[in-house]
């Protein structure tokens, strides 16, 4: 993806780099750009962004951190086996593969690895500031797509915090668009609160979760008492085998459970069951029984079912979020940025649960940037290998 030289490039450092929804991504965004396929699914390719000076898709530049050594071109392969990529669309954008997959750096821990929570983290942070010098970029921001992991335990940090406060300490805006703890981790939001740089997440709503966002108002608003929301998710892929883990699907669940919560006034009756199936792999169908009480007491049933391919509704919205949070920092806003909650089951600040009310709130943002476009474009934006890395005393880190 070649970008004109009067424009700076941004980076775009993927955490899972070599999952399903980081391929999709790169994959996506190549297609676009080479104008193969339409912007569907990204709201900051609609007109309420026009005029918000978000960096283009051909000004991004992808690399991040994996555990895993499949090329990305392979992974495509796959993908497009499964359903997920459309026919001849790998050939097409080989060449933005292949340059994404040279970019990915060995992530960790992984089985055997010996080095300290401070020298992963170290580690991390080099690999990020390597990635902006080299490519001269004027700003890198940071998303966890990685699979969810169990909630912490003890005194040890967890992989995504580690990989939260590397991009912290690059100087980088970060997103979690994953449940992981990330910086929700006592450590890393105090650094987070001390670095000053604009942040987002956790845990992004592409399926279930975004239909809940949209029916609970919809019985609040029109007094309708709801008895039970049960619902189940059948999945498959590398998130249908982390979620068969009973902490990961906790912590994945907790977002789906605050969404009514927020919507309704209270959390109903119910909850959300998660199995594995392998054979579906890239794809999920979500299912909800919503018992509700109507006039006079009388008792009915909604049930709704959402089937789709995970990656593929969840790229657009990194694109998106990348763009955004980008365009964040270079107009110098810090701290979490609550406005992005339309694309978080579990948003960071202080918002609304309605998406509706989200929506207002996004759209506010892109007006909010584009009123300081004048200030920003073209000035000289903080360069995010500028940031010296610091050690908290006392902390584990």
């Amino acid at each position: 993806m070649s970008a004109s030289l009067s424009r700076p490039r941004v980076g775009v450092w993927l955490i899972g780099a070599r999952g399903s929804v980081a391929t999709t991504v790169v994959t996506g965004c190549a297609a676009v750009t080479a104008g193969l396929h339409p912007p569907t699914g990204m709201v900051t390719e609609t007109p309420p962004f026009t005029d918000s000076a978000l960096p283009a898709l051909s000004d991004l530049v992808f690399g991040g951190h994996d555990t895993v050594d499949c090329p990305l071109p392979k992974r495509a392969e796959a993908l497009t086996a499964g359903g997920v990529l459309p026919p001849g669309l790998t050939t097409a954008v080989a060449a933005e593969l292949t340059a994404a997959d040279r970019e990915i750096r060995p992530g960790g821990p992984t089985p055997g690895d010996t080095r300290t929570e401070a020298e992963l983290i170290a580690a991390f942070t080099a690999d990020i500031r390597d990635f902006v010098h080299r490519h001269d970029l004027a700003r890198t921001v940071v998303v966890n797509v990685a699979s969810t992991e169990p909630a912490s335990t003890g005194g040890t940090l967890p992989p995504s915090t580690l990989y939260a406060l590397a991009a912290l300490r690059a100087g980088c805006p970060y997103i979690n668009f994953t449940p992981s703890e990330g910086l929700h981790h006592p450590v890393a939001a105090r650094e987070a609160l001390a670095r000053g740089l604009p942040y987002a997440g956790r845990d992004g709503k592409t399926g279930q979760t975004l239909l809940r966002s949209v029916l609970g108002p919809m019985f609040a608003q029109r007094a309708l008492n709801v008895r039970a929301w049960s619902g189940a998710n059948l999945l498959g892929g590398g998130d249908g085998a982390a979620l068969a883990d009973p902490a990961a699907a906790a912590a994945k669940n907790a977002g789906k459970e605050r969404v009514l919560a927020d919507t309704l006034g209270a959390a109903p009756e119910g909850e959300v069951h998660i199995d594995d199936v392998p054979a579906l792999g890239d794809w999920k169908t979500a299912w909800d029984h919503i018992a509700f009480d109507g006039f006079l007491g009388t008792r009915m049933i909604m049930q709704t079912i959402w089937q789709g391919c995970d990656s593929a509704l969840a790229a657009p919205l990194v694109l998106d979020l990348a763009r955004l949070t980008a365009r964040a920092h270079e107009a110098g806003l810090t701290g979490p940025l609550s406005e992005l909650g339309f694309y978080f089951k579990d948003p960071v600040g202080h918002g609304p649960a309605a998406l509706g009310d989200q929506y207002r709130e996004l759209v506010g943002l892109g007006e909010r940037l584009r009123a300081v476009e004048g200030e920003t474009r073209g000035a000289p934006g903080p360069r995010t290998e500028a940031t010296p890395p610091t050690t908290d005393g006392g902390d584990p880190a």
